[in-house]
């Protein structure tokens, strides 16, 4: 029996080994950081061409939903299904929930799980080995993709198969954590060992079978989240208090490290998990002194760096084997050797409460954005941007005034009982603890400037009344 073939795209990872251009408000896996597209819409673009293939599941963050929706509007994918997670619980439940909305109309689909934040740059290699393990999984196996080791890494997992047998999926032997270099160096030079890409492919009902053999708690906990679930717009809400009684555990423990039928079918296919800024180098397009530039960037006698630049112009002389990102509000300068740090230089900005941690300057509403450009002692400055027929909820502010000045574009303004449309240069202002809001009738965005006084300028100073995106 051939089964379709169900992507299931996990996007709820935090990325902060790319601090700062990762964080958790904004994920590696949203950032363009090769091309025009995002490590989210190339997950999802390279599966085209495989046959049989049924619409993505895509399990991700509350917080970060209605970012997975407009990436998805951009690249044309407005069948794909949205799974949202209330809190993190690793992805063992992430892809059981999958599981369970895949066979919720009485097929036993054959599921692709697949992190959003991958690099693969050979995609027919890529399609060919799905070919393989799909052959494998059909049989009832428990496929992973094992990566040819190019190098002694010791920030991946390592996986151990049954023979070399080239074309053919091979039972695995052994799952290895990460290694310290000398054990590395010894699974590179026999050849035996192959890094685990944390890819997974097998029929959803096996995986099921098999997670309530070795983790019945997990299986439990995501079939109430799942039968209590509610539709909200385009997305599935899982619920919270089932969800929160899973177990938080990774897919390789509670499963692939224990079943008898976990196989691995070998794949060399340019990939990378872009796991640190050493990985983006790898990856980077690079000039005649082996550096890797992007943005507003001017080097000097400079050899085997990395700049990226977002905002402003970003030089440097006499570098060697350096990492130097800019973004509005931080700059990381590094040694490309402690790339692998920035998780714990995070930890720290995180245990001093600095917002730098998790938060860009500018931040992603579903209606649009807004970037704080300017702040001092009892005033805030804001450049807020309204998508074309998006509208702020209906809100007021206990602590706070706002004036307003569009820049381009047409904003229509609900203020206390009156309405009325603004024009560009045309400003208007909103008293403290009156209720207002602020739509985007016209089809181009909408460009203004707002100006914040008041005793406490916090974003928790609002009290909406009416919201279209779920949030009152």
């Amino acid at each position: 029996m051939n089964h379709s073939l169900v992507p299931v795209v996990l996007c709820g990872g935090s990325g902060t080994r790319l601090w700062p251009l990762s964080r958790e408000a904004f994920p590696k896996q949203f950032l363009r950081l090769s091309g025009e597209t995002s490590m989210l819409q190339q997950t999802l673009q390279r599966l085209n061409g495989i046959g049989s293939l049924g619409p993505a599941l895509l399990v991700c963050n509350e917080s970060s939903r209605f970012i997975v929706a407009e990436q998805l509007r951009e690249i044309g994918m407005g069948n794909a299904r949205m799974v949202l997670e209330p809190m993190r619980r690793n992805t063992a439940p992430a892809i059981a929930t999958a599981a369970l909305q895949a066979m919720e109309d009485g097929n036993d689909p054959i599921l692709l799980v697949l992190p959003s934040d991958h690099v693969i740059l050979d995609a027919p290699a890529f399609h060919q080995a799905i070919s393989l393990a799909r052959e494998a999984a059909e049989q009832g196996k428990l496929l992973t993709f094992g990566i040819t080791p190019s190098s002694p890494e010791t920030g991946y997992g390592y996986i151990r198969a049954e023979g070399k047998e080239a074309g053919k999926a091979q039972r695995i032997v052994e799952f290895v954590e990460k290694p310290a270099l000398a054990l590395a160096e010894q699974y590179i030079a026999s050849g035996d060992y192959f890094w685990n890409s944390g890819m997974f492919l097998f029929r959803a009902s096996r995986y099921l079978e098999e997670l309530e053999r070795y983790q019945p708690a997990v299986v439990a906990a995501c079939r109430e989240a799942v039968a209590k679930a509610k539709t909200d717009l385009d997305f599935i809400r899982l619920d919270h208090d089932a969800y929160a009684a899973s177990p938080d555990i990774a897919v390789d423990y509670a499963v692939m490290e224990r079943t008898a039928d976990a196989a691995t079918v070998t794949l060399d296919a340019g990939w990378n998990d872009i796991g640190s800024w050493a990985a983006v180098f790898d990856v980077a397009k690079k000039d005649a002194d082996n550096n890797s530039a992007h943005g507003d960037v001017l080097l000097q006698d400079c050899g085997d760096c990395l700049v990226h630049s977002n905002n402003r112009l970003v030089t440097a002389i006499g570098m060697r084997n350096t990492v130097i990102v800019e973004t509005a509000d931080a700059v990381l300068v590094m040694d490309a050797s402690q790339a692998q740090h920035t998780k714990t230089l995070v930890a720290q900005l995180v245990k001093q409460d600095r917002s730098e941690a998790t938060m860009h300057r500018e931040v992603f509403r579903p209606w649009g954005s807004y970037d704080s450009i300017g702040n001092g002692e009892r005033f805030q400055v804001k450049r807020i941007t309204v998508k074309p027929g998006a509208k702020l909820s209906l809100q007021m502010h206990h602590h706070r005034a706002e004036h307003w000045i569009v820049v381009s574009g047409t904003a229509q303004i609900t203020n206390g009982d009156k309405e009325y449309l603004l024009t560009e240069n045309q400003s208007t202002y909103i008293p403290l603890g009156v209720v207002h809001s602020l739509a985007n009738p016209g089809k181009v965005p909408l460009e203004l400037i707002e100006i914040q006084s008041g005793s406490y300028l916090g974003e928790d100073d609002i009290v909406r009344f009416e919201d279209r995106y779920g949030r009152v």
